[in-house]
């Protein structure tokens, strides 16, 4: 059998339905912020549970367009050295600066060290969802930065529809940034999403995304933005994967909860705990070894006797390490030991949101052969 990192669901009547959309979008000539897009951020709206929402390009759009909405220009903004390169760099585009907090082993920023972090250059917080895991730290650290009054900003991009006490990613900070990227748990091929409460940030958001224009029809340009539209074509794709969310999300917690079950009867690995008011969405599934060497060995194994990719870790070289984030606009915070403990410790199991009962019991029992 073979596992492979990841796999894209699309179902078949999918297929159908997307081609005939496709088919009226290309013989509309409306290819860009059309009726599409706005459908896609309508229904998106009730995965976040804001206000608002804006459909851009990608994930990575969404965070730079968040920044640049906050005027981080000249400032700092705090980011976990654990995260995937766009988060700092979207900053550093955004024209700030970065400071790189520690994480902890629920993989979030501790609130301890942000409240040591803030200064008054600090113009926002980015906190990162990562694998989908919302962790309760993000009640502390939401309560820090209101009382700062310091905007808080959540990097959702592996977060579409996991909760923590009912309340959804993207609802905490004053936006949330969301990825459609091909891997993620759901998909528009390429693009993101903006989610806000804040109408300053939506009408601000909406302007930059179309090149600085005041209306999408005027070449009037109020704003230096940038062409970070969503397409039609992307909105197609990510409406039909977006009814599936919830469809999605109970396989993957099915998977879950075989790994959970499996794991804990397999000596030298560890699943990434969670606490019950937690709601991942599972986008990754993590576990911890016992140091990098073991990482390394079992990595090998699954591939070679096995045929079994791990999907990607999130993430194995924190940005503090990454040679591009060698410049005086990065700050390091603290030691950031941990993060770089739990980066060379971790893996993914792969899961997807079509993954059979078959292949799970696959990955187990060839994990404990490999560990073994």
């Amino acid at each position: 059998m073979r596992i492979p990192p990841a796999r894209v669901t699309i179902p078949e009547e999918d297929l159908d339905e997307m081609t005939t959309c496709l088919r009226r979008v290309l013989k509309s000539g409306r290819l860009t912020l059309g009726p599409f897009t706005e459908e896609f951020e309508s229904a998106f709206r009730s995965v976040a549970g804001t206000e608002y929402t804006i459909a851009v390009n990608r994930g990575t759009s969404a965070l730079e367009i968040i920044l640049r909405c906050l005027g981080v220009n000249g400032k700092t903004v705090i980011v976990p050295t654990n995260t995937f390169f766009a988060t700092p760099a979207a900053v550093l585009h955004a024209g700030g600066r970065v400071k790189l907090l520690d994480v902890a082993p629920h993989l979030m920023i501790n609130s301890a060290d942000l409240e040591e972090a803030i200064d008054s250059n600090v113009a926002a917080v980015v906190v990162v969802h990562i694998g989908g895991y919302v962790h309760p730290e993000i009640k502390a650290i939401t309560e820090i930065c209101e009382a700062g009054h310091v905007p808080l900003i959540e990097d959702a991009a592996h977060a579409h529809g996991s909760t923590f006490d009912g309340y959804p990613a993207g609802n905490f900070g004053t936006a949330g940034a969301f990825s459609f990227y091909p891997t993620k748990v759901i998909t528009a091929a390429e693009g993101g999403m903006i989610t806000t409460d804040d109408p300053a940030v939506y009408k601000k958001a909406r302007t930059l995304r179309d090149q600085g224009k005041a209306e999408f029809g005027a070449n009037f340009h109020t704003e230096l933005g940038y062409n970070w539209r969503m397409s039609e074509l992307s909105a197609v794709v990510g409406l039909a994967q977006l009814r599936r969310l919830h469809e999605f999300i109970a396989t993957r917690t099915m998977v879950a909860s075989k790994y959970a079950e499996g794991l804990a009867t397999i000596p030298k690995i560890e699943r990434l705990a969670f606490p019950e008011n937690s709601k991942p969405n599972f986008y990754k599934y993590l576990a911890i070894l016992a140091d990098t060497n073991q990482k390394r060995e079992l990595k090998r194994r699954l591939k070679d006797e096995f045929d079994i990719s791990l999907s990607g870790e999130v993430y194995e070289t924190p940005c503090h390490s990454q040679p591009v984030f060698q410049t005086e606009q990065i700050e390091r915070f603290g030691s950031l030991d941990r993060s770089e403990d739990l980066c060379g410790r971790h893996v993914c199991l792969p899961i997807f949101s079509d993954m059979t009962v078959e292949e799970v019991e696959y990955v187990l029992a060839s994990t404990r052969t490999a560990l073994e």
